[in-house]
């Protein structure tokens, strides 16, 4: 069982950035690939970035490359998401999920343990 807490959401201007945190629990969270997914109010869940258990291997949606970084530290049992140069159309709630596919996955059906997800609000 692994349970997951996001945290760093807020409010932030065009063109700022944040840093989203997503705290996992238990001792195996470095053999689980990690993943950002977010979802807009009357939109299906999309998919942001991922990266694998060792962090080695990561990809992103076209959308945010070039914009956003996924990271992790598995001594600390954490995956990050530093979001720049935000947009008023990357406003959703964002979540973090755990994958035992190891290499990680855009498809959510992949994903085991969810975050509850922490709101982003980009104004223009």
């Amino acid at each position: 069982q692994v349970q997951l807490v996001e945290s760093g959401g807020g409010l932030v201007q065009a063109g700022g950035s944040l840093r989203l945190s997503c705290a996992a629990s238990g001792r195996t969270f470095s053999s689980y690939a990690m993943g950002w997914f977010r979802q807009a109010p009357g939109k299906e869940r999309e998919f942001v970035a991922t990266i694998s258990w060792s962090g080695g291997s990561t990809n992103y949606a076209d959308s945010v490359k070039g914009r956003f970084t996924i990271s992790r530290d598995n001594a600390k049992n954490t995956v990050y998401l530093l979001m720049n140069s935000l947009k008023p159309e990357d406003t959703a709630v964002y979540s973090c999920a755990a994958s035992s596919w190891g290499s990680g996955s855009r498809d959510y059906r992949q994903y085991n343990y969810w975050g509850q997800g922490t709101q982003v609000t980009v104004s223009s």
